[in-house]
Formats: structure tokens, sequence, C-alpha cells
């Protein structure tokens, strides 16, 4: 069988371990991007997997956060595309990190910081969000 030469040869181990390294970084990586532009997101789930949850304060309308996170060519999802009822409210995000390198996830929480913690201009333009989506440095969850 195909999988059990890696298993034996040790070679499997070693690449969890190399993963279980890289991800924890990431996953460091963000939290410390958050706490330092966007200190006021309170952040869960980042004990599950690949993804986080930020749970935003205030008043805030989930499809204007994403258009202007897009306008800074940052892709990101409202947690209401995971709900069965596609409510709104609470405004909270999936923030995926598991393919995304460090550096990317420090400069996509910098590039939003400011929409996180509510300060994006209410007139946002809208861009049509179509197939070429940008989610090149913070990836959420898809529908």
């Amino acid at each position: 069988m195909q999988f059990s030469q890696p298993t034996e040869s040790g070679r499997f181990d070693r690449h969890l371990r190399r993963m279980r390294t890289t991800y924890a970084a990431r996953r460091t990586t963000l939290v410390a991007a958050l706490a330092e532009h966007a200190p006021e997101v309170r952040v869960t789930g980042l004990a599950a997997g690949f993804h986080a949850v930020a749970h935003l304060h205030g008043p805030a309308d989930e499809q204007d956060l994403i258009a202007a996170a897009y306008a800074r060519s940052v892709g990101l999802y409202g947690m209401s595309t995971c709900r069965s009822s596609h409510v709104t409210e609470p405004v909270q995000l999936i923030l995926g990190f598991g393919n995304v390198g460090e550096r990317a996830i420090t400069a996509g929480i910098t590039a939003v910081g400011g929409l996180l913690r509510g300060r994006y201009p209410a007139s946002q333009v809208r861009p049509t969000l179509g197939d070429d989506y940008p989610a090149t440095t913070v990836r959420t969850c898809s529908t």
C-alpha cells in the first residue's frame, strides 16, 4: 500500500510535526496581528484548526465590511454565509490562516485592522464580488 511506506519510514510523522509547527506559527501571527491592529476584536475557535472566529463589536454592516476589505485586496466572508438563517447579526468573520503565509496574514490584518475596529466609510461603494474575489491574505468561510 502507498501510505504504508511513508508511515513506516517516519516521513509522515516528520511531516505532521513540521506542519504543526507551521500552523502554530500562523495562528500566533494572526493573534499578534489582531492584538496590534484590532485589539477590540474577540477571537474564538483557535484550538479548532485552521480558522478563527472574529467577533466584531458595535454596529457594522457585514456586506459593507466585506466590500471595504475587498477594496483593500483582502478577501473576507461573513459568518452569515455559514448560518442556515443567513442573519448578519452578530457580526462575525471566520478568519482562515491554514493556507496563508505569516507575512500575508500580517499584511492582511494590517490592511483591515481599522475595518475590524469599526472604522470604515459608511458610503463605501460596493464592488461586484465575482469569481475574481481576492482571497489572497485572509480567507474565510465559503458556501
